[in-house]
């Protein structure tokens, strides 16, 4: 570890005090984001979260079940490597990187080392068995080595109730000092400074602009030369991909058709099922219908939110 780090501890800290912190620097989830291997998030969406611009995440099952499941982690991973682990309930500044902070799950005894805990599904189970884990995982622990000054962090991953994986990520200077650069780039250039980060077609870019921008006021604009390339762009690809659907669909056509009542298919890099499978779907309409006295406003949940439609005009009408 490095000498002089800073720290602030979280011991009695509330969650709604760890979350203002967060804001304060670069943590090792968004590492991943602002380099683009964070499939849920965007440099985009780090950026406004940074600035206030964004509700603070409502805490979900997933969250919660990694918070609660990160001793037994850690336990599991002492079990298996005989290593002693303890808790460092703190966040760490770096003075020398002074936008970026780590909060680690645990720093093993007796080594320059961190502990990382993480819980999945078994989605990614064929990739845990395979020696493989997410990039985003590599980046945060990249970026805790980046503050700390670490030689090694351990991984343990807990697929629920299929199988527990340890992997060991080494320190790669090069890599290390690329993340910094980015990060770097990102702190100087959007939070602290006037730029924003480019806008990306991640659906959490999308979220993140719906939110900022969830209060219209009934104003009108008139196009600039960018946004009328955006505009004849949009058109492009909006008629590309009704082209593409309907290959799809004529493919998916033509190997129904020779399966016919088959319901296998052996391809050479393929197999191809074609099954019955029913769905249950309550009729609302119907039950309203049979139930004429029952009020049911109580029960409908009403929503908001800006629909974007484009529509082809002529100098005329525009």
């Amino acid at each position: 570890m490095y000498k002089n780090l800073e720290y602030i501890s979280t011991k009695d800290m509330t969650r709604e005090d760890w979350l203002f912190e967060r804001k304060g620097g670069i943590g090792g989830s968004d590492a991943g984001a602002i380099i683009g291997v964070n499939p849920y998030r965007s440099p985009y969406s780090v950026w406004a979260d940074k600035l206030g611009k964004l509700p603070e995440i409502p805490d979900n099952e997933a969250m919660r079940q990694g918070r609660d499941l990160e001793e037994y982690v850690a336990q599991r991973f002492t079990e298996e490597t005989g290593k002693k682990v303890k808790r460092r309930n703190a966040i760490i500044h770096n003075p020398k990187i002074p936008y970026a902070l780590a909060n680690v799950d645990r720093l093993v005894v007796g080594e320059d080392a961190i502990l990382e805990c993480k819980t999945s599904s078994e989605l990614r189970l064929k990739k845990y068995k395979a020696g493989e884990y997410p990039n985003t995982y590599y980046t945060q622990c990249m970026h805790y080595m980046l503050v700390t000054g670490a030689k090694k962090v351990y991984l343990a991953v807990l697929v629920f109730s299929r199988g527990f994986y340890i992997f060991e990520i080494e320190r790669d200077e090069e890599e290390i000092q690329a993340l910094a650069e980015a990060e770097a780039y990102f702190w100087n250039n959007y939070v602290i400074g006037d730029d924003v980060p480019p806008i990306d077609g991640s659906e959490s870019t999308g979220e993140a602009i719906a939110s900022i921008y969830d209060n219209p006021n009934g104003g009108e604009l008139q196009a600039t030369s960018t946004i009328n390339r955006a505009l004849t762009e949009l058109e492009y690809y909006k008629a590309q991909k009704k082209d593409v659907e309907r290959d799809i669909k004529e493919r998916e056509n033509i190997i129904k058709d020779y399966l016919g009542d088959n319901e296998t298919l052996n391809g050479d890099n393929y197999l191809v099922t074609w099954k019955n499978q029913e769905r249950k779907s309550f009729d609302y309409k119907r039950y309203i219908a049979d139930n004429p006295d029952v009020d049911f406003s109580n029960y409908y949940k009403v929503s908001s939110s800006r629909v974007l439609r484009t529509k082809k005009t002529t100098k005329e009408e525009s």
